[in-house]
């Protein structure tokens, strides 16, 4: 076990909240709207320093001045989250921080049950969920792919001003091209490692011989120059919008499954067994990347799956702790 127990306070619909995690797994049971996924919410928020569902000023329980949140590992250190309707801190190791260090972050493998809709999803909402893996992954990814937002948040302010010129762009284009062909080196060399493994481990949870693999879809160069020209002979589009159109903010994934696209061609049970064996693989990596096995976080995912597949998810966590949520 990791985690030895947690406490929240004015968090949510929650004005105290505790739970002693005495089993390597976990279930919380509730009705919908009780409460469940909030606990997963604090739980994550202390491991990796932010909410996966929204700002600090939603977290807050209404009509209350702050929040906190208390997290006690089995080894005894613990980690406190506090917000106080303006500022967030971290304390850990008797010091406070404005955002949670990475020396604290632990890793977390999430499942939401929004996720067993990713194959369908838009591509936005498919570079978020591939954005989050590898944040977690490779903080070389976090820091460029921030720095990248920064630069493209800049670049579109200057673009809805009544008069720019493409040289009020250049030393943005420039950024732009820099940060986001790392960002598609590193994105295409996680779905060079995931498909590596994808279709394996698929065929143990389907017990079947069909073939999965994921296409990052984006320029086939990946070259600063060619980024940079295009971001300059997309001006005066860019500039009739108002926002930047090229990019890897637009750059997308395809799951291909026996050759086709998976949207089209793989059932139900097909699509979610696609989906628990990229969460085998996250974990995977996560302990070969960081040397660490991640805390499992199952939020009212069993529901959605068959005896097979809810089977194959405890036996491959089986060495993590879990906690689950589950409707009465």
């Amino acid at each position: 076990m990791i985690i030895k127990k947690i406490s929240l306070a004015n968090f949510r619909c929650y004005s105290q909240y505790h739970l002693d995690f005495k089993e390597r797994m976990t279930q919380i049971l509730g009705e919908n709207g009780s409460g469940k996924t909030t606990v997963l919410e604090g739980i994550y928020e202390a491991m990796r320093g932010k909410s996966f569902r929204s700002v600090d000023t939603e977290i807050m329980k209404r009509e209350e001045e702050f929040y906190r949140v208390e997290l006690e590992y089995c080894d005894g250190e613990k980690m406190v989250v506090t917000y106080d309707g303006k500022k967030k801190q971290f304390l850990a190791g008797d010091k406070k921080y404005g955002r949670l260090p990475k020396k604290y972050r632990f890793p977390v493998v999430l499942f939401l049950p929004e996720d067993l809709n990713l194959i369908t999803a838009s591509p936005a909402h498919k570079r978020r969920y591939f954005d989050e893996m590898l944040a977690q992954l490779s903080e070389r990814y976090a820091k460029t792919l921030s720095h990248y937002n920064k630069a493209l948040k800049q670049r579109n302010e200057l673009l809805k001003r009544e008069y720019v010129s493409g040289e009020d762009m250049f030393s943005w284009n420039v950024l732009l091209a820099n940060y986001g062909c790392e960002i598609r080196r590193l994105r295409i060399g996680l779905v060079k490692q995931i498909n590596e493994k994808i279709t394996e481990v698929y065929r143990s949870i389907a017990e079947n011989k069909d073939e999965v693999a994921i296409n990052y879809i984006g320029p086939e160069r990946i070259d600063e120059g060619e980024f940079l020209a295009e971001l300059e002979r997309n001006f005066v589009v860019d500039r009739a919008v108002g926002h930047t159109m090229v990019g890897v903010q637009k750059d997308n994934y395809e799951f291909i499954f026996n050759n086709s696209l998976a949207s089209g061609s793989a059932s139900r049970g097909e699509t979610r067994s696609i989906i628990i064996a990229l969460k085998f693989i996250e974990a995977e990596m996560i302990l070969k990347i960081i040397g660490k096995r991640p805390v499992v976080l199952l939020d009212d995912v069993f529901s959605e799956l068959d005896a097979t597949r809810r089977e194959a998810l405890v036996k491959n966590f089986k060495e993590n702790q879990i906690v689950l949520t589950s409707v009465k």
